[in-house]
C-alpha cells in the first residue's frame, strides 16, 4: 500500500519549535511576496499569506498555522495598510478586511488540519472495518 502524504514534503511535529518557526518563515515568504503585489498596485491585503497558512497547517499542524496567522495580522496592519509602516486608527474597511482574514484564517486552519489527520489515518492503513455493520438488524 502507499503512503499518504505529501510527497517530498516533511511532515512537521506540532507544537515544535521548528513549527513555529516555520510558521515565521512561511509569514515572511508571504510578506515578501505581499510586498511585491503591492508594489504593482494590489490592494488585497492578506492575499499572499492565506496559501500559505494552508500549506502551514498541511506540514506543520494547526498551532503553528493559528500563531502565523496571529502574526500576520499587526504586519498587514503596519506594513501594508496605509499610511504604510506606522499604526494609525483602522477605518472600517479595514477593519473589516482584517474579520474577513480571520474567518477564511480559521476555516483554512480547520481545513488543513482535517486534511493532515486523514493523511495519517490513511498511512495507518485506513480505518479497519467493525465486525458488525451498521445497516445490519440482528433480529
Amino acid at each position: 500500500m502507499r503512503q499518504a502524504g505529501l510527497i517530498g514534503v516533511p511532515r512537521v511535529r506540532p507544537w515544535s519549535w521548528q513549527a513555529f518557526l516555520l510558521g515565521f518563515v512561511v509569514v515572511a515568504v508571504s510578506a515578501a511576496l505581499q510586498g511585491i503585489c503591492v508594489a504593482f498596485g494590489a490592494k488585497f491585503y492578506f492575499a499572499a499569506f492565506l496559501p500559505g497558512l494552508f500549506v502551514l497547517g498541511l506540514v506543520a499542524g494547526a498551532p503553528a498555522a493559528a500563531f502565523a496567522a496571529l502574526l500576520t495580522i499587526p504586519l498587514v496592519w503596519w506594513a501594508f495598510m496605509p499610511p504604510f509602516f506606522e499604526f494609525n486608527s483602522l477605518t472600517s474597511a479595514n477593519a473589516d478586511s482584517i474579520n474577513l482574514f480571520c474567518l477564511l484564517a480559521v476555516l483554512l486552519i480547520g481545513l488543513a488540519d482535517l486534511c493532515r489527520e486523514t493523511m495519517a489515518i490513511i498511512s495507518r492503513g485506513g480505518l479497519k472495518p467493525s465486525g458488525e455493520s451498521v445497516a445490519t438488524n440482528s433480529q
